[in-house]
Parts: C-alpha cells; structure tokens; sequence
C-alpha cells in the first residue's frame, strides 16, 4: 500500500519569500545608505581636500623664460642682442615608440650630426615637464624649415620652434671683454635659483656676460594652464609676465676698441686703455679672438679643435691672464721706490761700463746698451735711455721688502678690477714668496733682476694699464672698470644709467701715498723724458706729437742669453723673441687714457710697442679713424 503524498504548505513559502525579500531590502538600502555616507563623505565632508587635489592634475604652472637683457657701449651702440633662432624639437609624448625612425627620417631631411643626436639623448634623459619638447638641432635655415614644413604630416611630434638666443653682431671683436652665454648645465643649474632658471636655456660663462649674469637674466614669469589627463595644455588660465633682464651700459668705446684691434691684426699681442680719473676701461684687446656666436648654442667638434689646437691661442684672454715679464716698463716704480724710502738720493748718479757687478770680479748683470750710457748717468738719463746699470744700483740698495711693497701699491700681485671675474694676480714677488714657493733665500741678485721687470715678476696687461692709471693719477687709486651703469629709459624719452651694488666687489685698493709727495712730478716728468726727450727710447712717437706722451718702453727677454753671447734676433725663432712692451698715458698734464702694450715676440719696445701705442691714442684723444665706422659682423 502507497504512502499519501504531502500537500504543500503555500504560507510558509510565502512567509520564507516574504523573510527573504525584506532581508535582501535592508541589504540594499544599508549598502545605499553607505554608498551615500561616503559620497557625502567625499563631497562634503573632504570636499576642499578633493577639489585641491584635482585642480592640481588639472591645472599646473609653467614657467615662462625672461628676455635677457642688452648690452651696450659707452656711447650706445648695441654690443650683445636677443635675435630668434629656429631649431627642430622632438615631443615624446606624441612620437611615443617611433623616436628611433623619426630620427631616422629627419636625418634623411637635415643634416644633424652624431653629436648633436648624442646631445639630444642627453636632453631626453634629463627631468622634464610633460608635453615640454626636447631640442634635437638648432640654427636652421630657411630652406631646412621649409623642407619639414612640407613633410610635418609624416613626423608626429616633431615641430620647428622660435627662440631669442644671444647674438654678438662684432663677433670676435669684444669676445675677450664681453664673454660669452651659453646652454646651462647642471652644474651651473645647481648654483642658482632653480625656479628663477625653469624655462632657462642660457647663462653667462665669461666675462661680463657671467659677472652680470643676476642683472640680465630677470624674472621668470607663469601661466597657470589647465591640462588634459595626458598632460597637454589645453587652455591658459592665469598668466604672471616675466621681468626681462636689465640693459647694461659698458665703458668700452666699440670705436676704440676696433681701431686697436685692428693695429694687432695678426699678432699675438694685447692693449688695455683706462680713463684714469673714473677707472673706465675703454679698449680691452687680445688677439687673435674668436668668434663667441660659435658656442651659444653649442659649438661643433671640427669647430672647437681648431680653436684649442691652434698656436696662436684664440681662446687664451692675453689681457687678463696673460702673464708677462713687464720687463722696463716698471722703472717708474722702481725709481719711486728707491728715492721715496730714501735708498737712494733723487741726485744718485752711477758708471755705466755696460755692465753692473756686486763685487769685483763677480757675475756680470748686462746693460742693454753692450758700450753702456757713460761715467755719469743720472735719474733723468737712466729713465730716458731705460739704463739697466742705475737701477741695478738703485734696486740693490733699495732691497727687495722695498721694492715689493711699492709694487705692490701700484696693483702689482693682486687682482683689483671690479667686474672682470677671469682676471689673474699674477706673481709679485717677495722674500716671503720665495721661501714658500721656492724654498730659497731671496739673494741680492734678484733683487737686481727685480728693479729691471725681470726674474720671478709677473704681471698683467691689465695689472701694468692700472699701474700706468695710477702714476697718471699721482698715486690716486680708481679701480678698472667694465660697467657704466643699467640703462633705465625715463620720461622725455631718454636713458638714464644706475650703478648697481655688486654683492661681493674686489677689495679697494688704497691710495699710494708718498713719503715725499714732490717725486710724482719727477716721476711724471722722467717718462715724459722717455718720449719727447733727445734721448728718449720713444722719441721718435713724440715727435709731431700735438700732446704730451708720459711713458716707458719695456722688452722682455724669452730666452736666456749667456755672459758671453749678444741677443740676435735673426738667428733665433720668432717665438723666441723678445716681448715688446710699453705703458704710457697722455696728455700728461691732465691725463685722459693710460695704457699697457704687449706684443708676444715683437722686438724692442720702442719700435713695437710704442707706435700703436701713439695711435691708439690718437684715436682717442684726436679721434683719427683707421677705418670709417663700426662694421657689423654677418651672420
């Protein structure tokens, strides 16, 4: 017998349903209720905290570069402008994958060298903005941007932008008194304020250029700019301008400047000229140059070895770290020193046989003149023939703590210009010098190639044009200059200039201060004597002079020559000559330039040197023109 089927129980399946319904219900409005907590969380509650965040993905600052500022000379003709050139920059973000034939293909299209592939790669490695492009060449003609113009539809990413980069329209004219900019490295990058230089390519790296550097770079300015999620800028929203660097004023006449460097052409040689009463420098020449335009962007390889292979050394700035023995051009100051510590009378006469000994039978120290100057040679001669014997005497007597302190009065041994970073100290000797960096004793002998510019001397062409602005002074110190003043445009239309206060200035030297005050004008009228005297070593420049010349010739031997052997130049190479030296300053009443002339191997100073001195000064006091105008270099 079957068992009876059960009926189902339909209510308690309604009631299990119904159990189950609400519980999935409470589920749901619970999980809402949460989903709406933290949306209220997220909006409300951390709304400022959120909307923060997302303005900082969506809207970022970019920096915007200043333009650098001008430079000018003393007269207002433009030595160092801003001019737009075009280079080819590659976007990662839009080449992605493709970089390596994009190269490929703009290779085929321009010429782009190994190196500057090289320098690219380094570019691309270093930090960057997103969608900020990375520059692969620059400079490019017209025909080059033409030719990626019409092949733009097959280079995603890569597009030709317009900078202003320095450009130095006189070229190699000013190069070793401008300097020069160039692209900023890390190095460089890291000693200035980052943020100032974000959008910086260019700093200064030599001479006024780099001294000047805080003054005419300016101020970066902003843009706030939103940005899509891939970091492409799609609209500017705030914009805060740059501050352009500020217009510099030199002291260095450009027609001056030309003139003399013309007279050096193609010679290893170097001119500085000072106005004495202000400190200006107006002529700062060292040939031969080279052209700065070269290393702005980046000068190629073949470029660079021929300037640092070539013996004339176009990169080496004669005027400021040119070490020379001055040779007979510091007889001034050796005088000075001599009579004013009174080691010897302003009447001290000396026997000039040819030749000077410090006991009898020992070393003979030669005169130039092989016959001497005669029995009675006095200051005034012993100036205007430049005789080696009087200051041998003189320089023994006087003894070396003398004579190295009043060198060191006049410049000599340090570094006193105010705006010129490259400049030397040379070498000033002294007994304590000696025994530090020789380990010997000072011996009267050098005490006696001492007095005549010779032995361990060193110096400048710009430390002997200071020396030279100094005795045109009578002894008042004014410290060389490079800079007039910032040029600040005021209201009828005209330029003003202010001098701006340098964060660490060189030490002033003080004024040279006489025992006997009377002896600068002896001092004064002895080299007047070199040049307008019968006997004068430089008469023959001050003979039609309408002005009067002060000065002193100096050569400078390179060689050694033994007691027993006379100097012949023709029997010897010329980088073995003789350097040609002379300082001078004129009118020497009331002086208006001073001087230093040194040409390498040039001879004797009176023959050399002096004449260019007498046109430079020409020039600049008559205002004789070996050319018409200023000639603008090409591009």
């Amino acid at each position: 017998m079957s068992r009876p089927e059960r009926f189902k129980d339909h209510h308690q399946e309604g009631r299990t349903f119904r159990f189950r319904a609400v519980l999935a219900f409470l589920f749901v409005l619970l999980m809402i209720g949460v989903l709406v907590g933290r949306m209220y969380y997220l909006q409300v509650v951390e709304h400022d905290r959120y909307a923060a965040m997302s303005d900082n993905n969506r809207v970022q600052l970019k920096p915007v570069a200043p333009t650098r500022g001008l430079i000018y000379d003393r007269n207002g003709i433009l030595l160092a402008d801003n001019r737009p050139s075009y280079s080819v920059t590659i976007l990662k973000e839009e080449v992605g994958k493709a970089l390596e034939p994009t190269l490929a293909e703009l290779r085929k299209l321009i010429p782009i060298t190994d190196k500057e592939v090289e320098r690219f790669r380094k570019r691309l490695k270093q930090r960057r903005r997103p969608y900020e492009s990375v520059p692969v060449r620059f400079r490019l003609t017209e025909e080059e941007i033409a030719r990626l113009a019409v092949n733009y539809h097959r280079l995603p990413g890569v597009q030709v932008e317009a900078n202003l980069i320095r450009y130095y329209p006189y070229g190699e004219s000013l190069v070793h008194a401008l300097g020069y900019v160039g692209r900023i490295n890390q190095r460089e990058l890291a000693a200035v304020d980052p943020d100032n230089y974000a959008a910086t390519h260019y700093i200064g790296k030599l001479g006024v250029e780099k001294f000047y550097e805080p003054t005419l770079h300016g101020e970066v300015g902003w843009q706030k700019v939103e940005t899509n999620a891939r970091g492409r800028v799609m609209r500017v929203l705030e914009s805060t301008d740059p501050v352009p660097g500020e217009d510099l004023q030199l002291t260095i006449d450009l027609r001056l400047q030309l003139i003399t460097e013309k007279l050096l052409q193609g010679e290893k040689a170097s001119i500085v000229a000072i106005e004495p009463k202000t400190g200006d420098i107006l002529a700062l020449v060292s040939t031969p140059g080279y052209d700065p335009n070269l290393f702005v962007t980046g000068i190629s390889t073949k470029d660079y070895s021929r300037l640092r292979d070539s013996p004339d050394l176009p990169l080496f700035n004669r005027a400021l770290r040119g070490g020379y023995p001055p040779g007979s051009t510091v007889k001034p100051i050796t005088a000075l020193a001599a009579i004013d510590s009174e080691s010897v009378p302003e009447t001290h006469t000396v026997r000039d046989p040819g030749w000077y000994s410090l006991r009898p039978g020992g070393r003979r120290y030669r005169d130039w003149k092989r016959g001497g100057h005669g029995n009675k040679v006095d200051l005034k001669l012993a100036m205007a023939q430049s005789c080696d014997v009087w200051f041998y005497d003189a320089g023994y007597k006087t003894g070396i703590d003398n004579m190295s302190d009043y060198l060191g009065r006049f410049g000599f041994g340090q570094v006193t210009s105010l705006d010129l970073p490259e400049a030397l100290p040379a070498v000033l000797p002294s007994r304590e010098w000696k025994k530090r960096t020789r380990r010997l004793p000072w011996y009267p002998g050098d005490s006696l190639n001492l007095s005549i510019g010779q032995g361990f001397l060193v110096a400048t062409p710009l430390q002997l044009a200071t020396a030279s602005a100094v005795l045109a002074n009578r002894g008042k110190w004014v410290q060389p200059k490079m800079l007039k003043g910032v040029r600040t445009p005021l209201d009828d239309g005209g330029v003003g200039l202010n001098m701006p206060v340098l964060d660490n200035p060189q030490s002033h030297p003080k004024d040279v201060e006489l025992n006997h005050p009377e002896f600068w004008d002896l001092t004064v009228d002895n080299m007047v004597e070199v040049v307008h005297g019968e006997r004068g070593t430089a008469r023959k420049i001050g003979l039609d002079a309408p002005y009067t010349i002060a000065g002193k010739t100096g050569t400078a031997q390179v060689v050694g020559i033994k007691q027993d052997e006379r100097y012949d130049a023709d029997k010897l190479e010329k980088r073995f000559h003789d350097h040609a030296l002379f300082i001078a300053f004129a009118p020497a009443e009331d002086p208006k330039i001073a001087l230093a002339v040194i040409v390498e191997n040039g001879g004797g100073g009176s023959s050399t040197a002096a004449p260019l001195a007498r046109k430079v000064m020409d020039a600049y006091l008559l205002g004789d023109d070996l050319e018409p105008k200023p000639e603008v270099a090409s591009e």
